[in-house]
């Protein structure tokens, strides 16, 4: 099946059986953007804001404010009088986000390094625990990123944290879109690495295993292939 849809589509999602109840904010914006990772709502697909509350059990209002935040990340394309439609990166933004990426990321892990605050490794350490009880591709994905975000908190650099907060979701959105080749790399052992360098304070080995984490993402997704529904990988 061809992961890539016709911008005019309009793409039903499935939901579960039973009535979830009115999802929060954080949870409504989780579960979106989650069935756009897991190819549920495809690049370049096109759907209305009555759809989604429909199917996900909320308020237009409500979908309004999650497609104005996945907007502001680039992974929602909104336009006047145009139906939302899913952002589809090309190889060449994908570079671009990349390359901005490894400049401000691995600044934020040495400051990170300087500073490692407790209950702040508490919280990512709870996260790469998820990660590995996680076999969902779109929760797995998006974990990953949050692991990176979280990372960039403790830095204590908050301009440059806001801007990797841009970076990320993006990032997740190619790792969705294109079959990455990154399984036994890219996942929660990685990360547990990382964070057991920063809880050392050891900037250098933080410095190496987060830039090699980029040199194999961009191995991945500058050489793309059509994403593979047997073969789904997080990163």
């Amino acid at each position: 099946m061809n992961s890539f849809a016709s911008p005019q589509t309009l793409v039903a999602l499935p939901f579960p059986g039973k009535n979830l109840g009115q999802p929060s904010a954080e949870d409504l914006y989780s579960r979106i953007f989650d069935a756009i990772l897991e190819q549920r709502l495809l690049p370049g697909s096109r759907f209305t804001e009555d759809s989604l509350g429909q199917m996900f059990g909320a308020r237009r209002s409500e979908v309004r404010s999650v497609l104005t935040r996945l907007s502001h990340q680039q992974v929602i394309i909104l336009r006047a009088n145009h139906r939302p439609r899913v952002a589809a990166p090309d190889v060449e933004q994908t570079r671009q986000t990349l390359h901005a990426r490894r400049l401000t990321e691995l600044t934020l892990v040495r400051l990170a390094c300087q500073r490692p605050l407790p209950e702040q490794l508490k919280r990512l350490h709870a996260l790469v625990d998820s990660e590995r009880q996680c076999t969902a591709r779109g929760p797995t994905i998006r974990l990953s990123g949050t692991f990176y975000l979280q990372l960039a908190e403790m830095a204590g650099n908050a301009p440059l944290a806001h801007f990797l907060g841009s970076l990320v979701p993006l990032t997740s959105l190619a790792i969705a879109q294109f079959d990455a080749q990154l399984e036994g790399y890219c996942g929660w052992q990685v990360h547990e690495h990382i964070l057991d360098a920063v809880e050392r304070g050891d900037s250098r080995e933080a410095e190496f295993l987060l830039s090699q984490y980029l040199d194999h993402l961009e191995a991945a997704l500058l050489n793309p292939q059509p994403i593979s529904r047997q073969n789904r990988v997080a990163g």
